[in-house]
């Protein structure tokens, strides 16, 4: 994510252990990224995995009624059930507001940005 949108927001937090092999999940997170970036209310999205398979996914909205909506979108949901079956042994999500958010680059200095 690159600028930060302005708060309060939403963050929904998806943690997840991957079963071993790939089994289409590579082109399905893809997919799911891109679909899920021309949804209303879609403010970007960050994601990390190690290599023992465990991954955060936070994406970010700014209303639950458009988390409630991307959760009901059709691909979405196979990309879910898909996950269910072959790609996940556990996953946790977690949605939060976001009251406040602040950035600091290095290109910033020093200075504190709350300062």
């Amino acid at each position: 994510m690159t600028a930060l949108p302005t708060p309060p927001y939403y963050s929904v937090i998806f943690s997840s252990q991957r079963t071993p092999g790939d089994h289409g999940y590579g082109d399905m997170a893809d997919r799911m990224v891109a679909l899920a970036a021309g949804q209303p209310g879609y403010l970007g999205v960050e994601s990390a995995r190690g290599e023992d398979g465990f991954g955060l996914t936070v994406s970010y909205w700014r209303t639950t009624d458009d988390i409630a909506a991307w959760r009901r979108h059709a691909e979405h949901q196979i990309a879910r059930d898909t996950g269910r079956r072959d790609w996940y042994q556990h996953y946790t999500l977690r949605i939060a507001r976001v009251e406040r958010a602040y950035a600091w680059e290095r290109a910033d200095g020093a200075q504190d940005p709350q300062a």
